[in-house]
């Protein structure tokens, strides 16, 4: 699914147009990426969690030269999705 899709399907769900829709999923978007970048966790109760992820500097190999290489530290989002979604994904375990 694309974005157009997405948006059109939240069109579709809400009864609003697909310009309004989009304006929702783009608030949403940035929303989420402005929390992130202070580093603060946004929960969605049934759907999943969104949060920053600290990835340590480790070694690394150019995979066409072989030649070892530093990868420095970073953050990164991660997503950890909720009983809900992994239900709707999955089907309900019994």
């Amino acid at each position: 699914m694309t974005k157009a899709d997405l948006v059109g399907s939240m069109a579709d769900s809400a009864g609003v147009s697909k310009a309004v829709a989009e304006k929702a999923l783009n608030g949403f978007i940035s929303a989420i990426g402005k929390a992130l970048k202070k580093g603060d966790r946004i929960a969605l109760t049934g759907f999943g969690t969104f949060s920053v992820s600290n990835r340590k500097a480790r070694m690394g190999r150019n995979p066409q030269t072989g030649e070892q290489i530093k990868i420095k530290a970073a953050k990164v989002p991660k997503f950890s999705a909720g009983k809900s979604l992994k239900e709707t994904v999955g089907g309900k375990k019994k």
